[in-house]
């Protein structure tokens, strides 16, 4: 099993929304970039534990749990054009961009970018690092099991 940090706009798409949504899944849509894109498509299994982050709002941090729902499967935005997410050099026998649906299991207490960076065992964690923008990051067992047992 792996575990992943995934982040999402809470104004996009938010913890409650997922919840609210039928199955309580949604479509991890949109991401355009290739280290992110490769995570879903080479890496995630069906049933990988996932915190749920909110970013670029006024607290960003986990605000839930969740798990991956499928394999990944063509994004289909990238053929749309009049998608934000358009991709005209993208084809439909060789699709670029790639989805995963993701299952929202329950709203956590927020557990801000700050109260993160305060505890040591996670000072290695991808998410932390100086610089990461990547929607999607991988987190070791060990910061998974730290941040569960610790601070949800």
């Amino acid at each position: 099993m792996n575990y992943w940090l995934m982040k999402s706009e809470p104004d996009e798409c938010s913890i409650d929304d997922v919840l609210a949504a039928a199955g309580q899944k949604t479509a991890w849509s949109g991401v355009r970039n290739y280290t992110a894109r490769n995570f879903m498509r080479d890496s995630m299994k069906i049933g990988d534990g996932v915190f749920f982050y909110h970013s670029s709002c006024p607290e960003p941090g986990i605000a839930g749990l969740a798990e991956v729902a499928s394999k990944a499967y063509p994004d289909k935005a990238q053929f749309e054009r009049k998608s934000p997410y358009y991709d005209p050099k993208s084809k439909k026998e060789n699709p670029r961009w790639v989805n995963v649906d993701v299952r929202a299991l329950k709203k956590t207490r927020l557990v801000s970018l700050a109260e993160l960076r305060e505890h040591k065992p996670l000072a290695g964690m991808v998410t932390l690092r100086p610089g990461n923008r990547l929607s999607i990051t991988p987190v070791t067992e060990a910061e998974w099991r730290y941040i569960k047992s610790k601070l949800l």
